[in-house]
């Protein structure tokens, strides 16, 4: 079964644009193309396709959904490869939880301290004008 970009596109859940960009970046191989030069995808490639997906879904990089293309690609891997790969992805994902939670204190530290009334005075806008505050934490 061949398809168009579009058709691949909606069978696969991502973007037409994202697939020319998958393919220019070499993360999905170069497909076959017909005499006018339209791209034409297989059901092996929107396979490629969804798999890239949900592995951007998850939050994966570029490079780490290549990684893991590869090792899914390579029926002789190990799959504690795959579980370094994942671990280290959590890990990276908890880095980010914690830093996200530390914003979400601090600015909700600066909320408080914020009257919201009438007065000009305001401790968000003195924080993110770099003055000092009672309440920014590191």
């Amino acid at each position: 079964m061949n398809m168009n970009i579009g058709e691949a596109a909606q069978a696969s859940g991502v973007s037409a644009k994202m697939i020319r960009h998958y393919e220019e970046i070499g993360l999905m191989p170069k497909v076959a193309r017909t005499e006018a030069g339209y791209r034409r995808y297989s059901e092996r490639e929107v396979h490629l396709l969804r798999f890239i997906r949900q592995c951007r879904t998850l939050g994966f990089s570029m490079q780490q959904t290549g990684d893991l293309m590869g090792l899914w690609l390579d029926q002789s891997r190990s799959s504690s490869k795959v579980k370094q790969l994942a671990n280290s992805h959590i890990a990276e994902l908890d880095a980010k939880i914690h830093e996200l939670q530390t914003m979400r204190s601090t600015l909700e530290q600066l909320v408080q301290h914020c009257h919201g009334d009438g007065r000009p005075d305001c401790p968000i806008l003195d924080a993110l004008g770099g003055q000092p505050s009672c309440c920014a934490s590191s």
